[in-house]
């Protein structure tokens, strides 16, 4: 049976020859790797369980989320994962590393053809190289360290080809931003979107990391390009030996097959709030900001470095904006330094750090503050991610040249003067409650509290601001508190409630305390439309209970109706008018996490 790219990479590393979309497969975990913030509750996972780890060489701490160690409680998980590190022998790819997703790139421990997994939800990075990442949770992580293999349902896969010819003035980043245009935030979820045509084949390794690392703001598995020539031969350099193509059966089946224009592909920017509201920069041009940020995983390469650098040359900074830039590892920002580039960046006025994740995950520069308007080339735009602030999205070129202007523009329209600000600021201030715990049977009845909205994003959920909490009981205080109209759920929630709500719920990050928030409420379960992928697997993991449906309008729910749902049979009884319907039960091995009250 002919492979897609996705269940080819599966297969090599099961036990199995060939794998189906929606099989269950435990796969071999080629890298495995934990963050600064995750992985204080790796280790404790590990511990807490009388684990031991399978494999030290395979196994690594990437410090990236907050590099500078500027705050206490980073600093101390990073001593934490330091101390366990030394007694088992596992390397620490420390503060002054950078992002651990481009670092076993550069560093050659990840490869095409191989897997990795780490407390990243940008893991899927790797499919730049044509190699399957994943982020998860710490119980998954904690899982792989000690058996090296974790379960995964293969998925199904899209073929994506480009026609015509990629524009002067399309920069990666627009082609990924174009594709939220067309695809939004829940088209392609679940999917392995395989990338073809002349000009994908023509991206660099920078831009196909670029276009891969905005996979999970898709809704996707993962973005594979399949490997060229040159990025097999960038990765033999760098792991020291030959590497086998790994590549899709020439007849595949697809559970799609798309074709775009790339022709038809213009200069974009993601509004406020969803990465997925990408629309013509023309929309928003002039739009007056406060500060711009350069970096992230999306665009803290050599490259993006190199592109900003062309137009702030000779320039300056507008006055009063901040243009705060981070490279994405300590190669890159030792490369800027020795071609001048650093130089170019500080003649203009711009605020450069060490090598990291930045804003992103609220450790390093790039937060912004009430009233802030940001300029920025990260993945993430959700409300709060990256502040108080408001963030738009773009390329290094189109934030470099509005740093410049003052106000959103493209390197083609810098005007022979800043703007001029007009200042303004709002503040607000939230409330929050300790919750009770929850029991789990198989049977339950609660209240509902119905929530409808698509897309509900884990910063939403659970604010990165909250992340170096590890004790479950602190964290219910603070469920949907980021979340518009839901901010005082906490407040209102009672012990045995049931949440329905939409499509791709927990989308965004890999964070377990949004899941672990609810729990801490006492919520008995979640039902919605669809999960994110991330999502679904630490809500699983966790013991927690999340159901599926596809149509909930027979049961004529009203806000607070109480309902009874089995688990096993995916039965739902309106108790209020007595009328039930089905939906998806419990798989097999959610519902044996489940019975034993969690994956470890």
């Amino acid at each position: 049976m002919s492979l897609t790219l996705i269940e080819k990479i599966l297969a090599n590393h099961s036990d199995k020859d060939v794998v189906k979309p929606g099989e269950i497969i435990d796969i071999e975990i080629d890298v495995r790797a934990a963050r600064d913030f995750g992985g204080a509750n790796v280790v404790k996972n590990l511990i807490n369980n009388g684990l031991e780890v399978d494999d030290p060489s395979k196994t690594f701490f990437t410090f990236d989320c907050n590099p500078t160690g500027s705050d206490q409680k980073y600093a101390a998980n990073q001593q934490y994962c330091r101390l366990f590190a030394r007694e088992k022998g596992i390397k620490v790819y420390d503060i002054d590393a950078g992002i651990g997703t481009h670092l076993v790139i550069e560093q050659g421990l990840a490869y095409p053809g191989c897997t990795i997994i780490s407390t990243d939800s940008h893991a899927n990075i790797l499919g730049a190289i044509g190699a399957f990442g994943q982020g998860m949770g710490d119980r998954d992580i904690a899982a792989a360290w000690a058996s090296g293999k974790s379960w995964f349902k293969v998925p199904k896969s899209i073929k994506l080809t480009f026609t015509g010819k990629r524009p002067a003035n399309i920069y990666a980043k627009d082609i990924v931003l174009n594709l939220l245009n067309r695809f939004g935030a829940n088209t392609l979820l679940g999917y392995s979107v395989e990338m073809y045509g002349e000009e994908m084949d023509k991206l660099t390794l920078d831009e196909r990391i670029t276009i891969a690392s905005m996979a999970t703001e898709m809704g996707a598995i993962i973005v594979l390009f399949p490997p060229t020539d040159e990025i097999i031969k960038f990765a033999e350099e760098r792991c020291g030996r030959t590497i086998e193509k790994v590549l899709a059966d020439p007849d595949a089946h697809y559970d799609q097959e798309l074709e775009l224009d790339i022709s038809s592909f213009v200069p974009m920017i993601s509004r406020p709030g969803h990465p997925d509201d990408a629309v013509d920069i023309d929309l928003e041009r002039k739009v007056k900001i406060d500060s711009a940020f350069i970096g992230s995983c999306t665009n803290g390469r050599y490259e993006d470095m190199v592109v900003a650098a062309n137009i702030l040359k000779g320039r300056k900074i507008a006055p009063g904006v901040v243009l705060k830039i981070v490279p994405s590892t300590n190669d890159v920002w030792m490369r800027l330094l020795d071609e001048g580039i650093m130089k170019i960046f500080k003649d203009a006025g711009a605020l450069v750090s060490n090598a990291g994740c930045a804003g992103c995950a609220a450790g390093q520069v790039g937060q912004n503050g009430p009233g802030e308007t940001t300029l920025s080339t990260g993945n993430r735009n959700f409300a709060g991610k990256q502040g108080k602030g408001k963030v738009y999205l773009a390329s290094p070129a189109e934030v470099a040249a509005s740093a410049v202007a003052g106000y959103i523009t493209t390197p083609d329209a810098i005007p022979a003067s800043p703007a001029e600000f007009v200042a303004g600021h709002e503040f607000s201030t939230q409330a929050v409650k300790r919750a009770a715990s929850s029991k789990k049977p198989t049977v339950i009845e609660g209240k509902v509290w119905i929530v409808e909205q698509d897309d509900i994003d884990t910063d939403m959920i659970f604010h990165n601001r909250y992340l170096t909490i590890t004790d479950i009981a602190e964290m219910g205080q603070y469920a949907f508190d980021n979340l518009a109209g839901w901010k005082d759920f906490a407040k209102k929630a009672e012990a045995g409630d049931i949440i329905i709500t939409n499509k791709n719920f927990g989308a965004g990050s890999s964070r377990q305390q949004a899941v672990d928030c609810f729990a801490a409420l006492g919520i008995q379960a979640i039902i919605a439309e669809s999960f994110g992928a991330i999502y679904e697997r630490n809500a699983i993991n966790a013991g927690f209970p999340i159901l599926t449906y596809e149509n909930l309008d027979s049961l004529e729910l009203k806000q607070r109706d109480k309902i009874r749902v089995n688990f096993e049979t995916g039965e739902i009884t309106n108790l209020a008018n007595g009328k039930s319907i089905k939906i998806n039960p419990f798989f097999d091995v959610q519902m044996e996490i489940y019975q034993r009250d969690g994956l470890l």
